[in-house]
């Protein structure tokens, strides 16, 4: 987390908006082998109920249920140029949006896991365009050989720990000008997430 309060936040309807946007985070966890971390699709359940599955044979499998693990989910983020500020005495910056929520997990069960892979198959499939893909035609060995295969988890957010660096700091027209400038260098879901914070914070 960003040492700045200014790109702090406790708008956890944000922080469920940001998980259901990019819905895809890394898990981390220290194992007796070391530090670890796995990258996953994730869904919110609301209420600080974050679930998510791995690879039975994945190096966190085994220690997650139980212990206290940390979850990220990156936002956009990109460089910002000195050439968009009014005093261009000064340096280069990276603004970025970046959540990290760290809780207890269990393990799901068979039932949970299921209701899980469906719910991930169901929110995806949503955003990819042309008739979605069923989960009924999966046969059942390959079925079974996925349940097979994979565990799932369910981490309960104890602490939210919250980012969104967005130029805050600058100026109405620094602002502007600073989304339009990344947006110009490629960068249009920088410049989204900025023109929001703008219409939040009132700019």
């Amino acid at each position: 987390m960003h040492p700045n309060p200014a790109f702090r936040s406790e708008d956890h309807a944000r922080f469920e908006a940001m998980i259901a946007e990019i819905g895809f985070g890394m898990v981390f966890l220290t194992t007796p082998q070391g530090p670890r971390v796995a990258h996953v699709p994730i869904l919110s359940r609301g209420g600080g109920d974050i679930r998510f599955h791995l690879a039975r044979a994945n190096a966190l499998t085994p220690h997650l249920s139980g212990a206290t693990a940390l979850i990220t989910v990156n936002g956009p983020d990109g460089y910002v140029s000195p050439r968009w500020y009014d005093n261009r005495d000064t340096v280069p910056t990276w603004d970025y949006a970046a959540l990290e929520m760290e809780g207890a997990v269990r393990a799901l069960d068979d039932r949970e896991l299921e209701t899980l892979l469906h719910d991930v198959i169901q929110t995806f499939e949503g955003r990819v365009d042309g008739d979605p893909w069923l989960a009924s035609e999966s046969s059942e060995s390959m079925w079974a050989g996925l349940f097979r295969g994979i565990a799932g988890f369910s981490l309960t957010v104890d602490e939210w720990r919250p980012t969104f660096k967005l130029s805050q700091k600058k100026n109405a027209d620094e602002r502007a000008r600073i989304a339009r400038g990344v947006e110009q260098a490629g960068n249009p879901k920088l410049a989204r997430w900025m023109r929001e914070t703008m219409r939040e914070i009132g700019a």
